[in-house]
């Protein structure tokens, strides 16, 4: 196994555990995060994980198919939660992919059908609405809000 496949390794056992200090610690100061809800750059993406892993009380992760070298890694992992806002279960499959500096994860991008996750997430609207660029914007200016609500709440 490559550093750069154990470093992954850490990352998503730590995911596992709901241990968002350890995956913090995977990134690189300068790191940057992007999926379908986030854009995120250094701290910012340590944050979103302590939100979501202290949210996420039934979640459920699997992950397989690491593989990295020294500039660059691909993972796949699954995520079984229940969606907070609608209360609906979700099944979401994710592939990610990673640069690497200084041993640390330097940009993490994670990739899933968004219209697949907003059919479970939010149900008829998600199926009606899912595929438009309006629904997605919509959801990244929800998750933005949650995380910066969830920011002011711990620095109080």
């Amino acid at each position: 196994m490559t550093p750069n496949e154990e470093l992954l390794h850490r990352f998503y056992q730590a995911f596992q555990r709901r241990d968002h200090a350890g995956m913090a610690a995977c990134y690189h100061p300068e790191a940057t995060f992007e999926d379908a809800a986030f854009q995120l750059q250094g701290r910012q993406i340590g944050l979103m994980w302590r939100m979501l892993c202290e949210r996420g009380k039934d979640l459920r992760l699997t992950f397989n198919d690491i593989h990295a070298d020294e500039q660059q890694g691909r993972a796949t992992w699954d995520a079984r939660y229940t969606f907070a806002q609608t209360g609906r279960p979700v099944h979401n499959h994710i592939r990610a992919h990673f640069t690497f500096q200084d041993g640390l994860i330097r940009t993490h991008h994670d990739e899933f059908s968004f219209w697949r996750w907003s059919r479970q997430a939010l149900g008829p609207v998600g199926w009606l609405l899912g595929w438009t660029p309006w629904l997605q914007k919509k959801v990244q200016a929800s998750a933005l809000s949650s995380l910066q609500k969830f920011q002011t709440s711990r620095a109080a």
